[in-house]
Order: structure tokens, then C-alpha cells, then sequence
């Protein structure tokens, strides 16, 4: 019980660590606790929903096609994973938030995205780690769920834009900025799985510049929307 407990704790510090970290980076008006709570419970609960929905659908391409070929690989990582986690994350994220008061600068949209991504992260993570061990937690601190944040933060970037363009009158704009917000995270999630399941020599190679790129672009794109913070 005692090590079960550690094992959770190790798994829940990496994800609150990455969210502490951008909330205390919205310098303007820090969004309400209360609605970041609800968001990572929600970003929670979309990660049981993607467990069934991608347990339905790995079944299915499974029955149709031998698992060993390199295209099923892709279609699992992009369809099953990738469409399905950001597709139930950004629609919470609509859902939630599109329509608060508090989502009056540019800079909540990364907040609100990154704390639905981290709750995902969380729920995810301890599952891991209480199967797997404390290796697991480690290298998942490193790997897995900085990428999570950094898919997180790009949709947040575009999220914001899309409800920038629409308070300003460009419906065509801001829906484009929708789709991408989703679209955009699907391809980097979909790359960073089907990188990590290959396992062959090249693939190790792509994975790792793949991580430090997602490092690069998360932390690189918080702290310029940070300093360049506006009102929608």
C-alpha cells in the first residue's frame, strides 16, 4: 500500500510540475483555480474515454490486418491515438472554456489546453507506473509527458487564435484555426507514437531529435506567447 501510494505520487509530480510551471507563466490575470481543477478532471475522464474508444478500434484494425505491418502501426498511432486523445481533449477544451469570461487573453488558451493535456498525462501516468515500476515514471517524466504538453501548447496557441479572429469578425480565419488546433497536435502526437512503436535504428534516431524538438517548440512557444500576451 505504502509503495503503491510513492508509485502515485512519482507518477502525479511530473504533469503538475509542467502545469504549475505555465500557470505561473500567464502574467496578466492567472485563471481561476476552480476552472483549472475542473479542467484537469476533465482531462482525466478524456483519457478514460480514449482508453475504450482506442480498445474498439485496435481490436477492429487488429481483426482486419496483421499487426506486424508497418501501415497498421501508422493507422493505430494517427487514428487511434493521436485523432481520438486530442479529438476528446479539444472538445472538452470547447466545451469548457470557449465561451468563459475568464478566456479574455491570448495566453488562457495554453493554460486551459495544457491543463486538460496534464490531467490526461496524470491519469495516464499512474497507470504506468503502478504496472510498470519507477523506471517507467522516470523515463515518462522525460519523455512522455513533456510531449504531451507540447502538443497541448500548440493547440492552445491556435485555440486562442481561432476565439481572437471570431471576436473580431473572421469566421473563416478562426475556424481554420480551430481545425488546425486540432489537425496539428493529431500529426505531432501520431509522429512521436508511431516513432516510439517502430523500434528499429533509424526510428530510435527520429524519436529522440522528435523529443528534443517537442522540447524546443513547448517551452519556446510558452515563453514567447508569455511575453507577448493580449486581450482577445
Amino acid at each position: 500500500m505504502f509503495l503503491s501510494i510513492i508509485l502515485v505520487i512519482v507518477a502525479a509530480l511530473p504533469p503538475l510540475f509542467l502545469l504549475i510551471y505555465v500557470y505561473s507563466m500567464d502574467k496578466i490575470v492567472p485563471e481561476p483555480v476552480p476552472l483549472i481543477m475542473w479542467l484537469i478532471v476533465l482531462g482525466a475522464i478524456s483519457a478514460v474515454i480514449a482508453f475504450f474508444l482506442e480498445g474498439i478500434g485496435d481490436g477492429i484494425i487488429r481483426f482486419l490486418a496483421s499487426d506486424q505491418q508497418p501501415i497498421i502501426i501508422v493507422i493505430l498511432t494517427y487514428l487511434m491515438v493521436g485523432a481520438v486523445e486530442e479529438g476528446i481533449k479539444y472538445i472538452f477544451l470547447r466545451v469548457k472554456t470557449w465561451k468563459n469570461p475568464h478566456f479574455d487573453y491570448k495566453f488562457d488558451g495554453i493554460v486551459y489546453a495544457v491543463a486538460i493535456s496534464m490531467g490526461f498525462a496524470l491519469f495516464e501516468n499512474v497507470g504506468f507506473v503502478i504496472n510498470n515500476g519507477i523506471v517507467v515514471a522516470a523515463s515518462r517524466a522525460v519523455l512522455a509527458v513533456p510531449a504531451h504538453m507540447s502538443f497541448s501548447v500548440v493547440m492552445g496557441v491556435l485555440y486562442s487564435y481561432s476565439k481572437f479572429y471570431r471576436n473580431r469578425g473572421r469566421e473563416q480565419t478562426s475556424r481554420v484555426c480551430g481545425i488546425l488546433a486540432w489537425l496539428l497536435p493529431v500529426g505531432m502526437h501520431g509522429l512521436y507514437d508511431t516513432l516510439a512503436t517502430l523500434q528499429t535504428t533509424a526510428s530510435t534516431v527520429l524519436y529522440i531529435c522528435l523529443v528534443g524538438a517537442l522540447y524546443v517548440v513547448g517551452f519556446g512557444l510558452i515563453n514567447r506567447e508569455s511575453k507577448h500576451d493580449m486581450h482577445l
